[in-house]
């Protein structure tokens, strides 16, 4: 017979624990009116129901910790706050500007130097007497070598101040890990723009002036050109081919945003060195293609470098290394071809009587 018929009904207001199993034992332990079944044969694992016959609430979900120390050192700032911030920003960009203007004004007879030096070679190689500039107006000099000169030179001096102050504004608003690239950003950001004026200066804008000049004396016209509409050109190439340098930083940052990436910018490159050489087009003073092709070039270069920049992003994101060894490799291949190239080039010409000179057409018989 059953041991459940021998004991007869339970008592009222005691609760029965029904049996999990016919092999099991079970043993109900009143405590204070909660009611639990224990199972002897599996003592980590009880089910306890309360008095009121409700489960117990879900446990919290586990805390995001990652998350927690990437939104640790957010600064949240109202509307009226950003703008007192920007207010901050500015004012500190121009006391960078004004300190680097008194620099540049304490040296600028010196500067004004070696402004002028690409117009005086360029003189003297197409045997231009006297080799110098002229002046049409009284306040000319003045305006030019004593006020534009020193604002053009503290633009460039106080770039990376002036990066480090757009970073400053930004940074509070990123992650951590995003500000982590403050250096890589501040360092890269201003040395492309000095590297882009002073590509100017030793390259595009000393050829290209030989180059302009020199179709003026070869129809027999004697060139004379003024202080400001020499100075306007300076500032125009030196200007716009740092602002042309700064196209890597840009892609990355298309890249990093995930607004574009390398394989798109790739895959649709013929639309942007189109668009490159219509930059160039109208960036460049002359309508020339010499000239042209001194802007085009370095663009499209680059357009290239800022997207395998973004293909390195692209790989880290996903873990992967990038093959530097195949890469040097292969480069130094080329080059080596292309120097192998050039050296015969150069014989060949040679033998035949030519040499090289240094203004248009930069090879002589």
């Amino acid at each position: 017979m059953n041991d459940d018929n021998l004991r007869g009904p339970a008592p009222e207001g005691e609760p029965v624990s029904a049996p999990v199993a016919e092999d099991r034992e079970t043993r109900t332990t009143v405590e204070s009116g909660r009611s639990s079944a224990v199972t002897p044969s599996s003592p980590t694992k009880a089910v306890t129901v309360t008095s009121g016959g409700r489960k117990p609430p879900p446990p919290p979900p586990p805390t995001d910790e990652d998350g927690d120390e990437e939104e640790d050192g957010m600064l949240r700032m109202s509307f009226m706050e950003h703008l007192e911030e920007l207010r901050s920003r500015i004012i500190k960009c121009l006391w960078g500007l004004g300190v680097a203007f008194i620099a540049s004004l304490v040296y600028a007879d010196k500067l004004w130097e070696i402004i002028r030096q690409p117009a005086t070679e360029a003189l003297m190689t197409l045997h231009v007497n006297p080799p110098r500039l002229t002046t049409t107006a009284p306040m000319e000099g003045f305006s030019i070598i004593w006020v534009k000169l020193p604002v053009l030179c503290s633009i460039f001096l106080a770039s990376p101040w002036v990066v480090y102050q757009l970073w400053a504004f930004i940074s509070p608003g990123l992650y951590k890990r995003e500000r982590r690239m403050a250096a890589p950003f501040i360092l890269t950001t201003a040395g492309l723009f000095i590297t882009g004026g002073l590509f100017a200066y030793f390259l595009a804008f000393r050829y290209g002036l030989t180059f302009l000049l020199g179709i003026a004396t070869m129809n027999d016209v004697q060139p004379i050109v003024t202080i400001t509409e020499y100075f306007d050109l300076f500032v125009n190439v030196t200007l716009g081919v740092g602002l042309v340098f700064e196209m890597p930083v840009l892609i990355f940052l298309l890249t990093l945003l995930r607004v574009a990436s390398p394989r798109f910018l790739l895959k649709h490159s013929r639309y942007a060195i189109l668009g490159i050489v219509i930059i160039a087009a109208i960036i460049t003073p002359t309508p020339d293609v010499f000239n042209l092709m001194l802007f085009a070039v370095p663009m499209c270069a680059l357009f290239f470098v800022g997207v395998f920049a973004g293909y390195l992003l692209v790989l880290k994101r996903e873990g992967r290394r990038y093959p530097w060894r195949n890469t040097i490799l292969i480069a130094l291949a080329v080059l080596a071809v292309l120097a192998l190239a050039t050296w015969v080039a150069v014989g060949h010409y040679h033998f035949h009587g030519y040499r090289f000179i240094n203004h248009w057409p930069f090879m002589t018989k």
